[in-house]
């Protein structure tokens, strides 16, 4: 086989957010571009211009960088490109591929009745299709016609699905579609071919909603001289309930997994395993995946959006990111709650001592503020409360021990470990007093852990207030 350089194409229609099943769509073809070292284009299918907003395109291009699906050409609107539908609808009109049809939308919607009536499949009855010896109704006056695609007569449809396997559609069972409407906008099926033929596109893998277009897509094609191109229709995402995902049915949008905390390697890793699958690998590289990607491992069931799987793998991503990394993308969520990330303990110290038990980014900044609050202005009554009379001699032994300690974690749990074998205590009994005298709360990482964080002078500080 000779060598063929890959291109493909996302080609979302922007009338709505973008949610994990159609991003699904953009990162199989990006894959496969970028593991063969082709091109990948984005094409915005904007035709609709009663329900295409820039607002939604802003969104799918956002939601593509954050997860670094780069592209090589576009965005190309199709709204720019409606000259050369008018030029290619001319082309089939000129070559008898095509034909003006006349018949009024109330014509068509009693037809369609009559044929339900009789259990017969709704479709256009080619009342004006021109054929050898057939006479055709009059023109009607001031009618301006849709221009209909002549669909081949008989034989069938057959491409091989590099996802399904061998698919054959009979012609007898797709009518003469409309390719452009009386004001001459073109429709979605054929701006679809233009795009792909004009844009060399070499395979389409999308999902498989488009399996009943496809067949009329490779007629209009074969018109226009060009060559089918290699055709992948992925199965349905299916939501947590089992129905296929859409914002009806409670899918969140890319931004909203940004806004809640998630980073875009999980999101890219979990998006991967939605119908692809590489052995039994369940974490892996950006860079890993490209590598690893082939259309044959592309499953063939719908794949089911598994929200615990997905903050598993957000966890597994936060707990092997480097601090310093970690943090610059945990400061926005810090931001929002009122912390001030420069000034008080080091912040990365701080997300590297929380990120090991988080989810999400916004767990991180919400374990960070108590590093940030004031130091606590215990009353009597809470000491007493919260600090057992008979333990007060052991915190006063660990205030001078820690004096004399060296700032390391190691340090820090020798000194208390020194203290608790002095005063035959257990863990506990001296953690949760240090815990509270600290942050006013007994629930904090690791007391030694705490301690490198927050600083030795800062918490003898708050250690020497309760034992007063």
């Amino acid at each position: 086989m000779p060598f063929m350089h890959i291109r493909t194409r996302f080609a979302p229609s922007p009338t709505g957010f973008i949610h994990l099943g159609n991003l699904r769509s953009a990162l199989y073809p990006w894959a496969f571009a970028r593991h063969n070292q082709g091109d990948f284009i984005l094409r915005i299918e904007d035709t609709d211009q009663e329900r295409s907003t820039q607002e939604a395109v802003d969104v799918i291009i956002e939601g593509m960088s954050w997860l670094g699906l780069d592209i090589d050409e576009g965005p190309i609107y199709q709204m720019q490109r409606i000259d050369r539908y008018r030029e290619l609808v001319k082309q089939l009109l000129d070559s008898g591929f095509a034909y003006p049809c006349y018949m009024s939308e109330d014509e068509l919607n009693r037809l369609r009745d009559q044929q339900m009536a009789n259990k017969e499949k709704p479709r256009y009855n080619g009342l004006w299709r021109p054929e050898p010896g057939k006479n055709l109704p009059p023109i009607p006056e001031g009618v301006e016609p849709v221009v209909r695609f002549k669909n081949p007569l008989g034989g069938s449809v057959i491409w091989d699905d590099a996802v399904k396997g061998k698919i054959e559609i009979s012609n007898d069972e797709l009518d003469d579609l409309v390719i452009s409407r009386p004001d001459g906008t073109p429709t979605y099926n054929f701006c679809v071919v233009v795009d792909d033929l004009d844009m060399k596109i070499t395979h389409v893998i999308r999902g498989d909603d488009h399996v009943n277009n496809t067949p009329r897509q490779i007629n209009i094609l074969k018109a226009l001289g060009g060559t089918p191109p290699i055709y992948a229709h992925l199965p349905t995402v299916l939501n947590d309930s089992g129905e296929k995902m859409s914002k009806r049915n409670g899918a969140m949008s890319v931004r909203d997994y940004q806004k809640a905390g998630y980073l875009p390697e999980a999101i890219l890793n979990y998006l991967a395993r939605l119908g692809w699958s590489h052995g039994d690998a369940e974490v892996f590289t950006k860079q890993q995946f490209v590598d690893w990607f082939d259309l044959e491992s592309l499953g063939r069931s719908p794949a089911q959006h598994n929200p615990e799987k997905l903050l598993w793998l957000n966890h597994q991503y936060i707990q092997q990111a480097d601090p310093k990394v970690l943090a610059e993308a945990t400061k926005p969520f810090a931001h929002q709650i009122g912390i001030d990330t420069e000034s008080g303990p080091d912040f990365v110290q701080v997300v590297g001592l929380l990120k090991d038990r988080a989810n999400t980014l916004i767990e991180i900044a919400e374990g960070a503020k108590l590093f940030y609050l004031p130091a606590p202005n215990h009353s009597i009554q809470e000491i007493e409360k919260n600090i057992p009379a008979d333990i007060i001699p052991a915190l006063k032994d660990f205030i001078e021990v820690l004096a004399q300690t060296e700032p390391s974690k190691e340090a820090y749990g020798a000194a208390i470990k020194q203290v608790l074998a002095k005063h035959g205590i257990k863990m506990p009994a001296l953690a949760m007093p240090v815990r509270y005298a600290l942050f006013a709360t007994t629930q904090t990482p690791a007391i030694d852990s705490v301690l490198l964080v927050l600083g030795r002078d800062e918490a003898i500080k708050r250690l020497s207030k309760v034992v007063q």
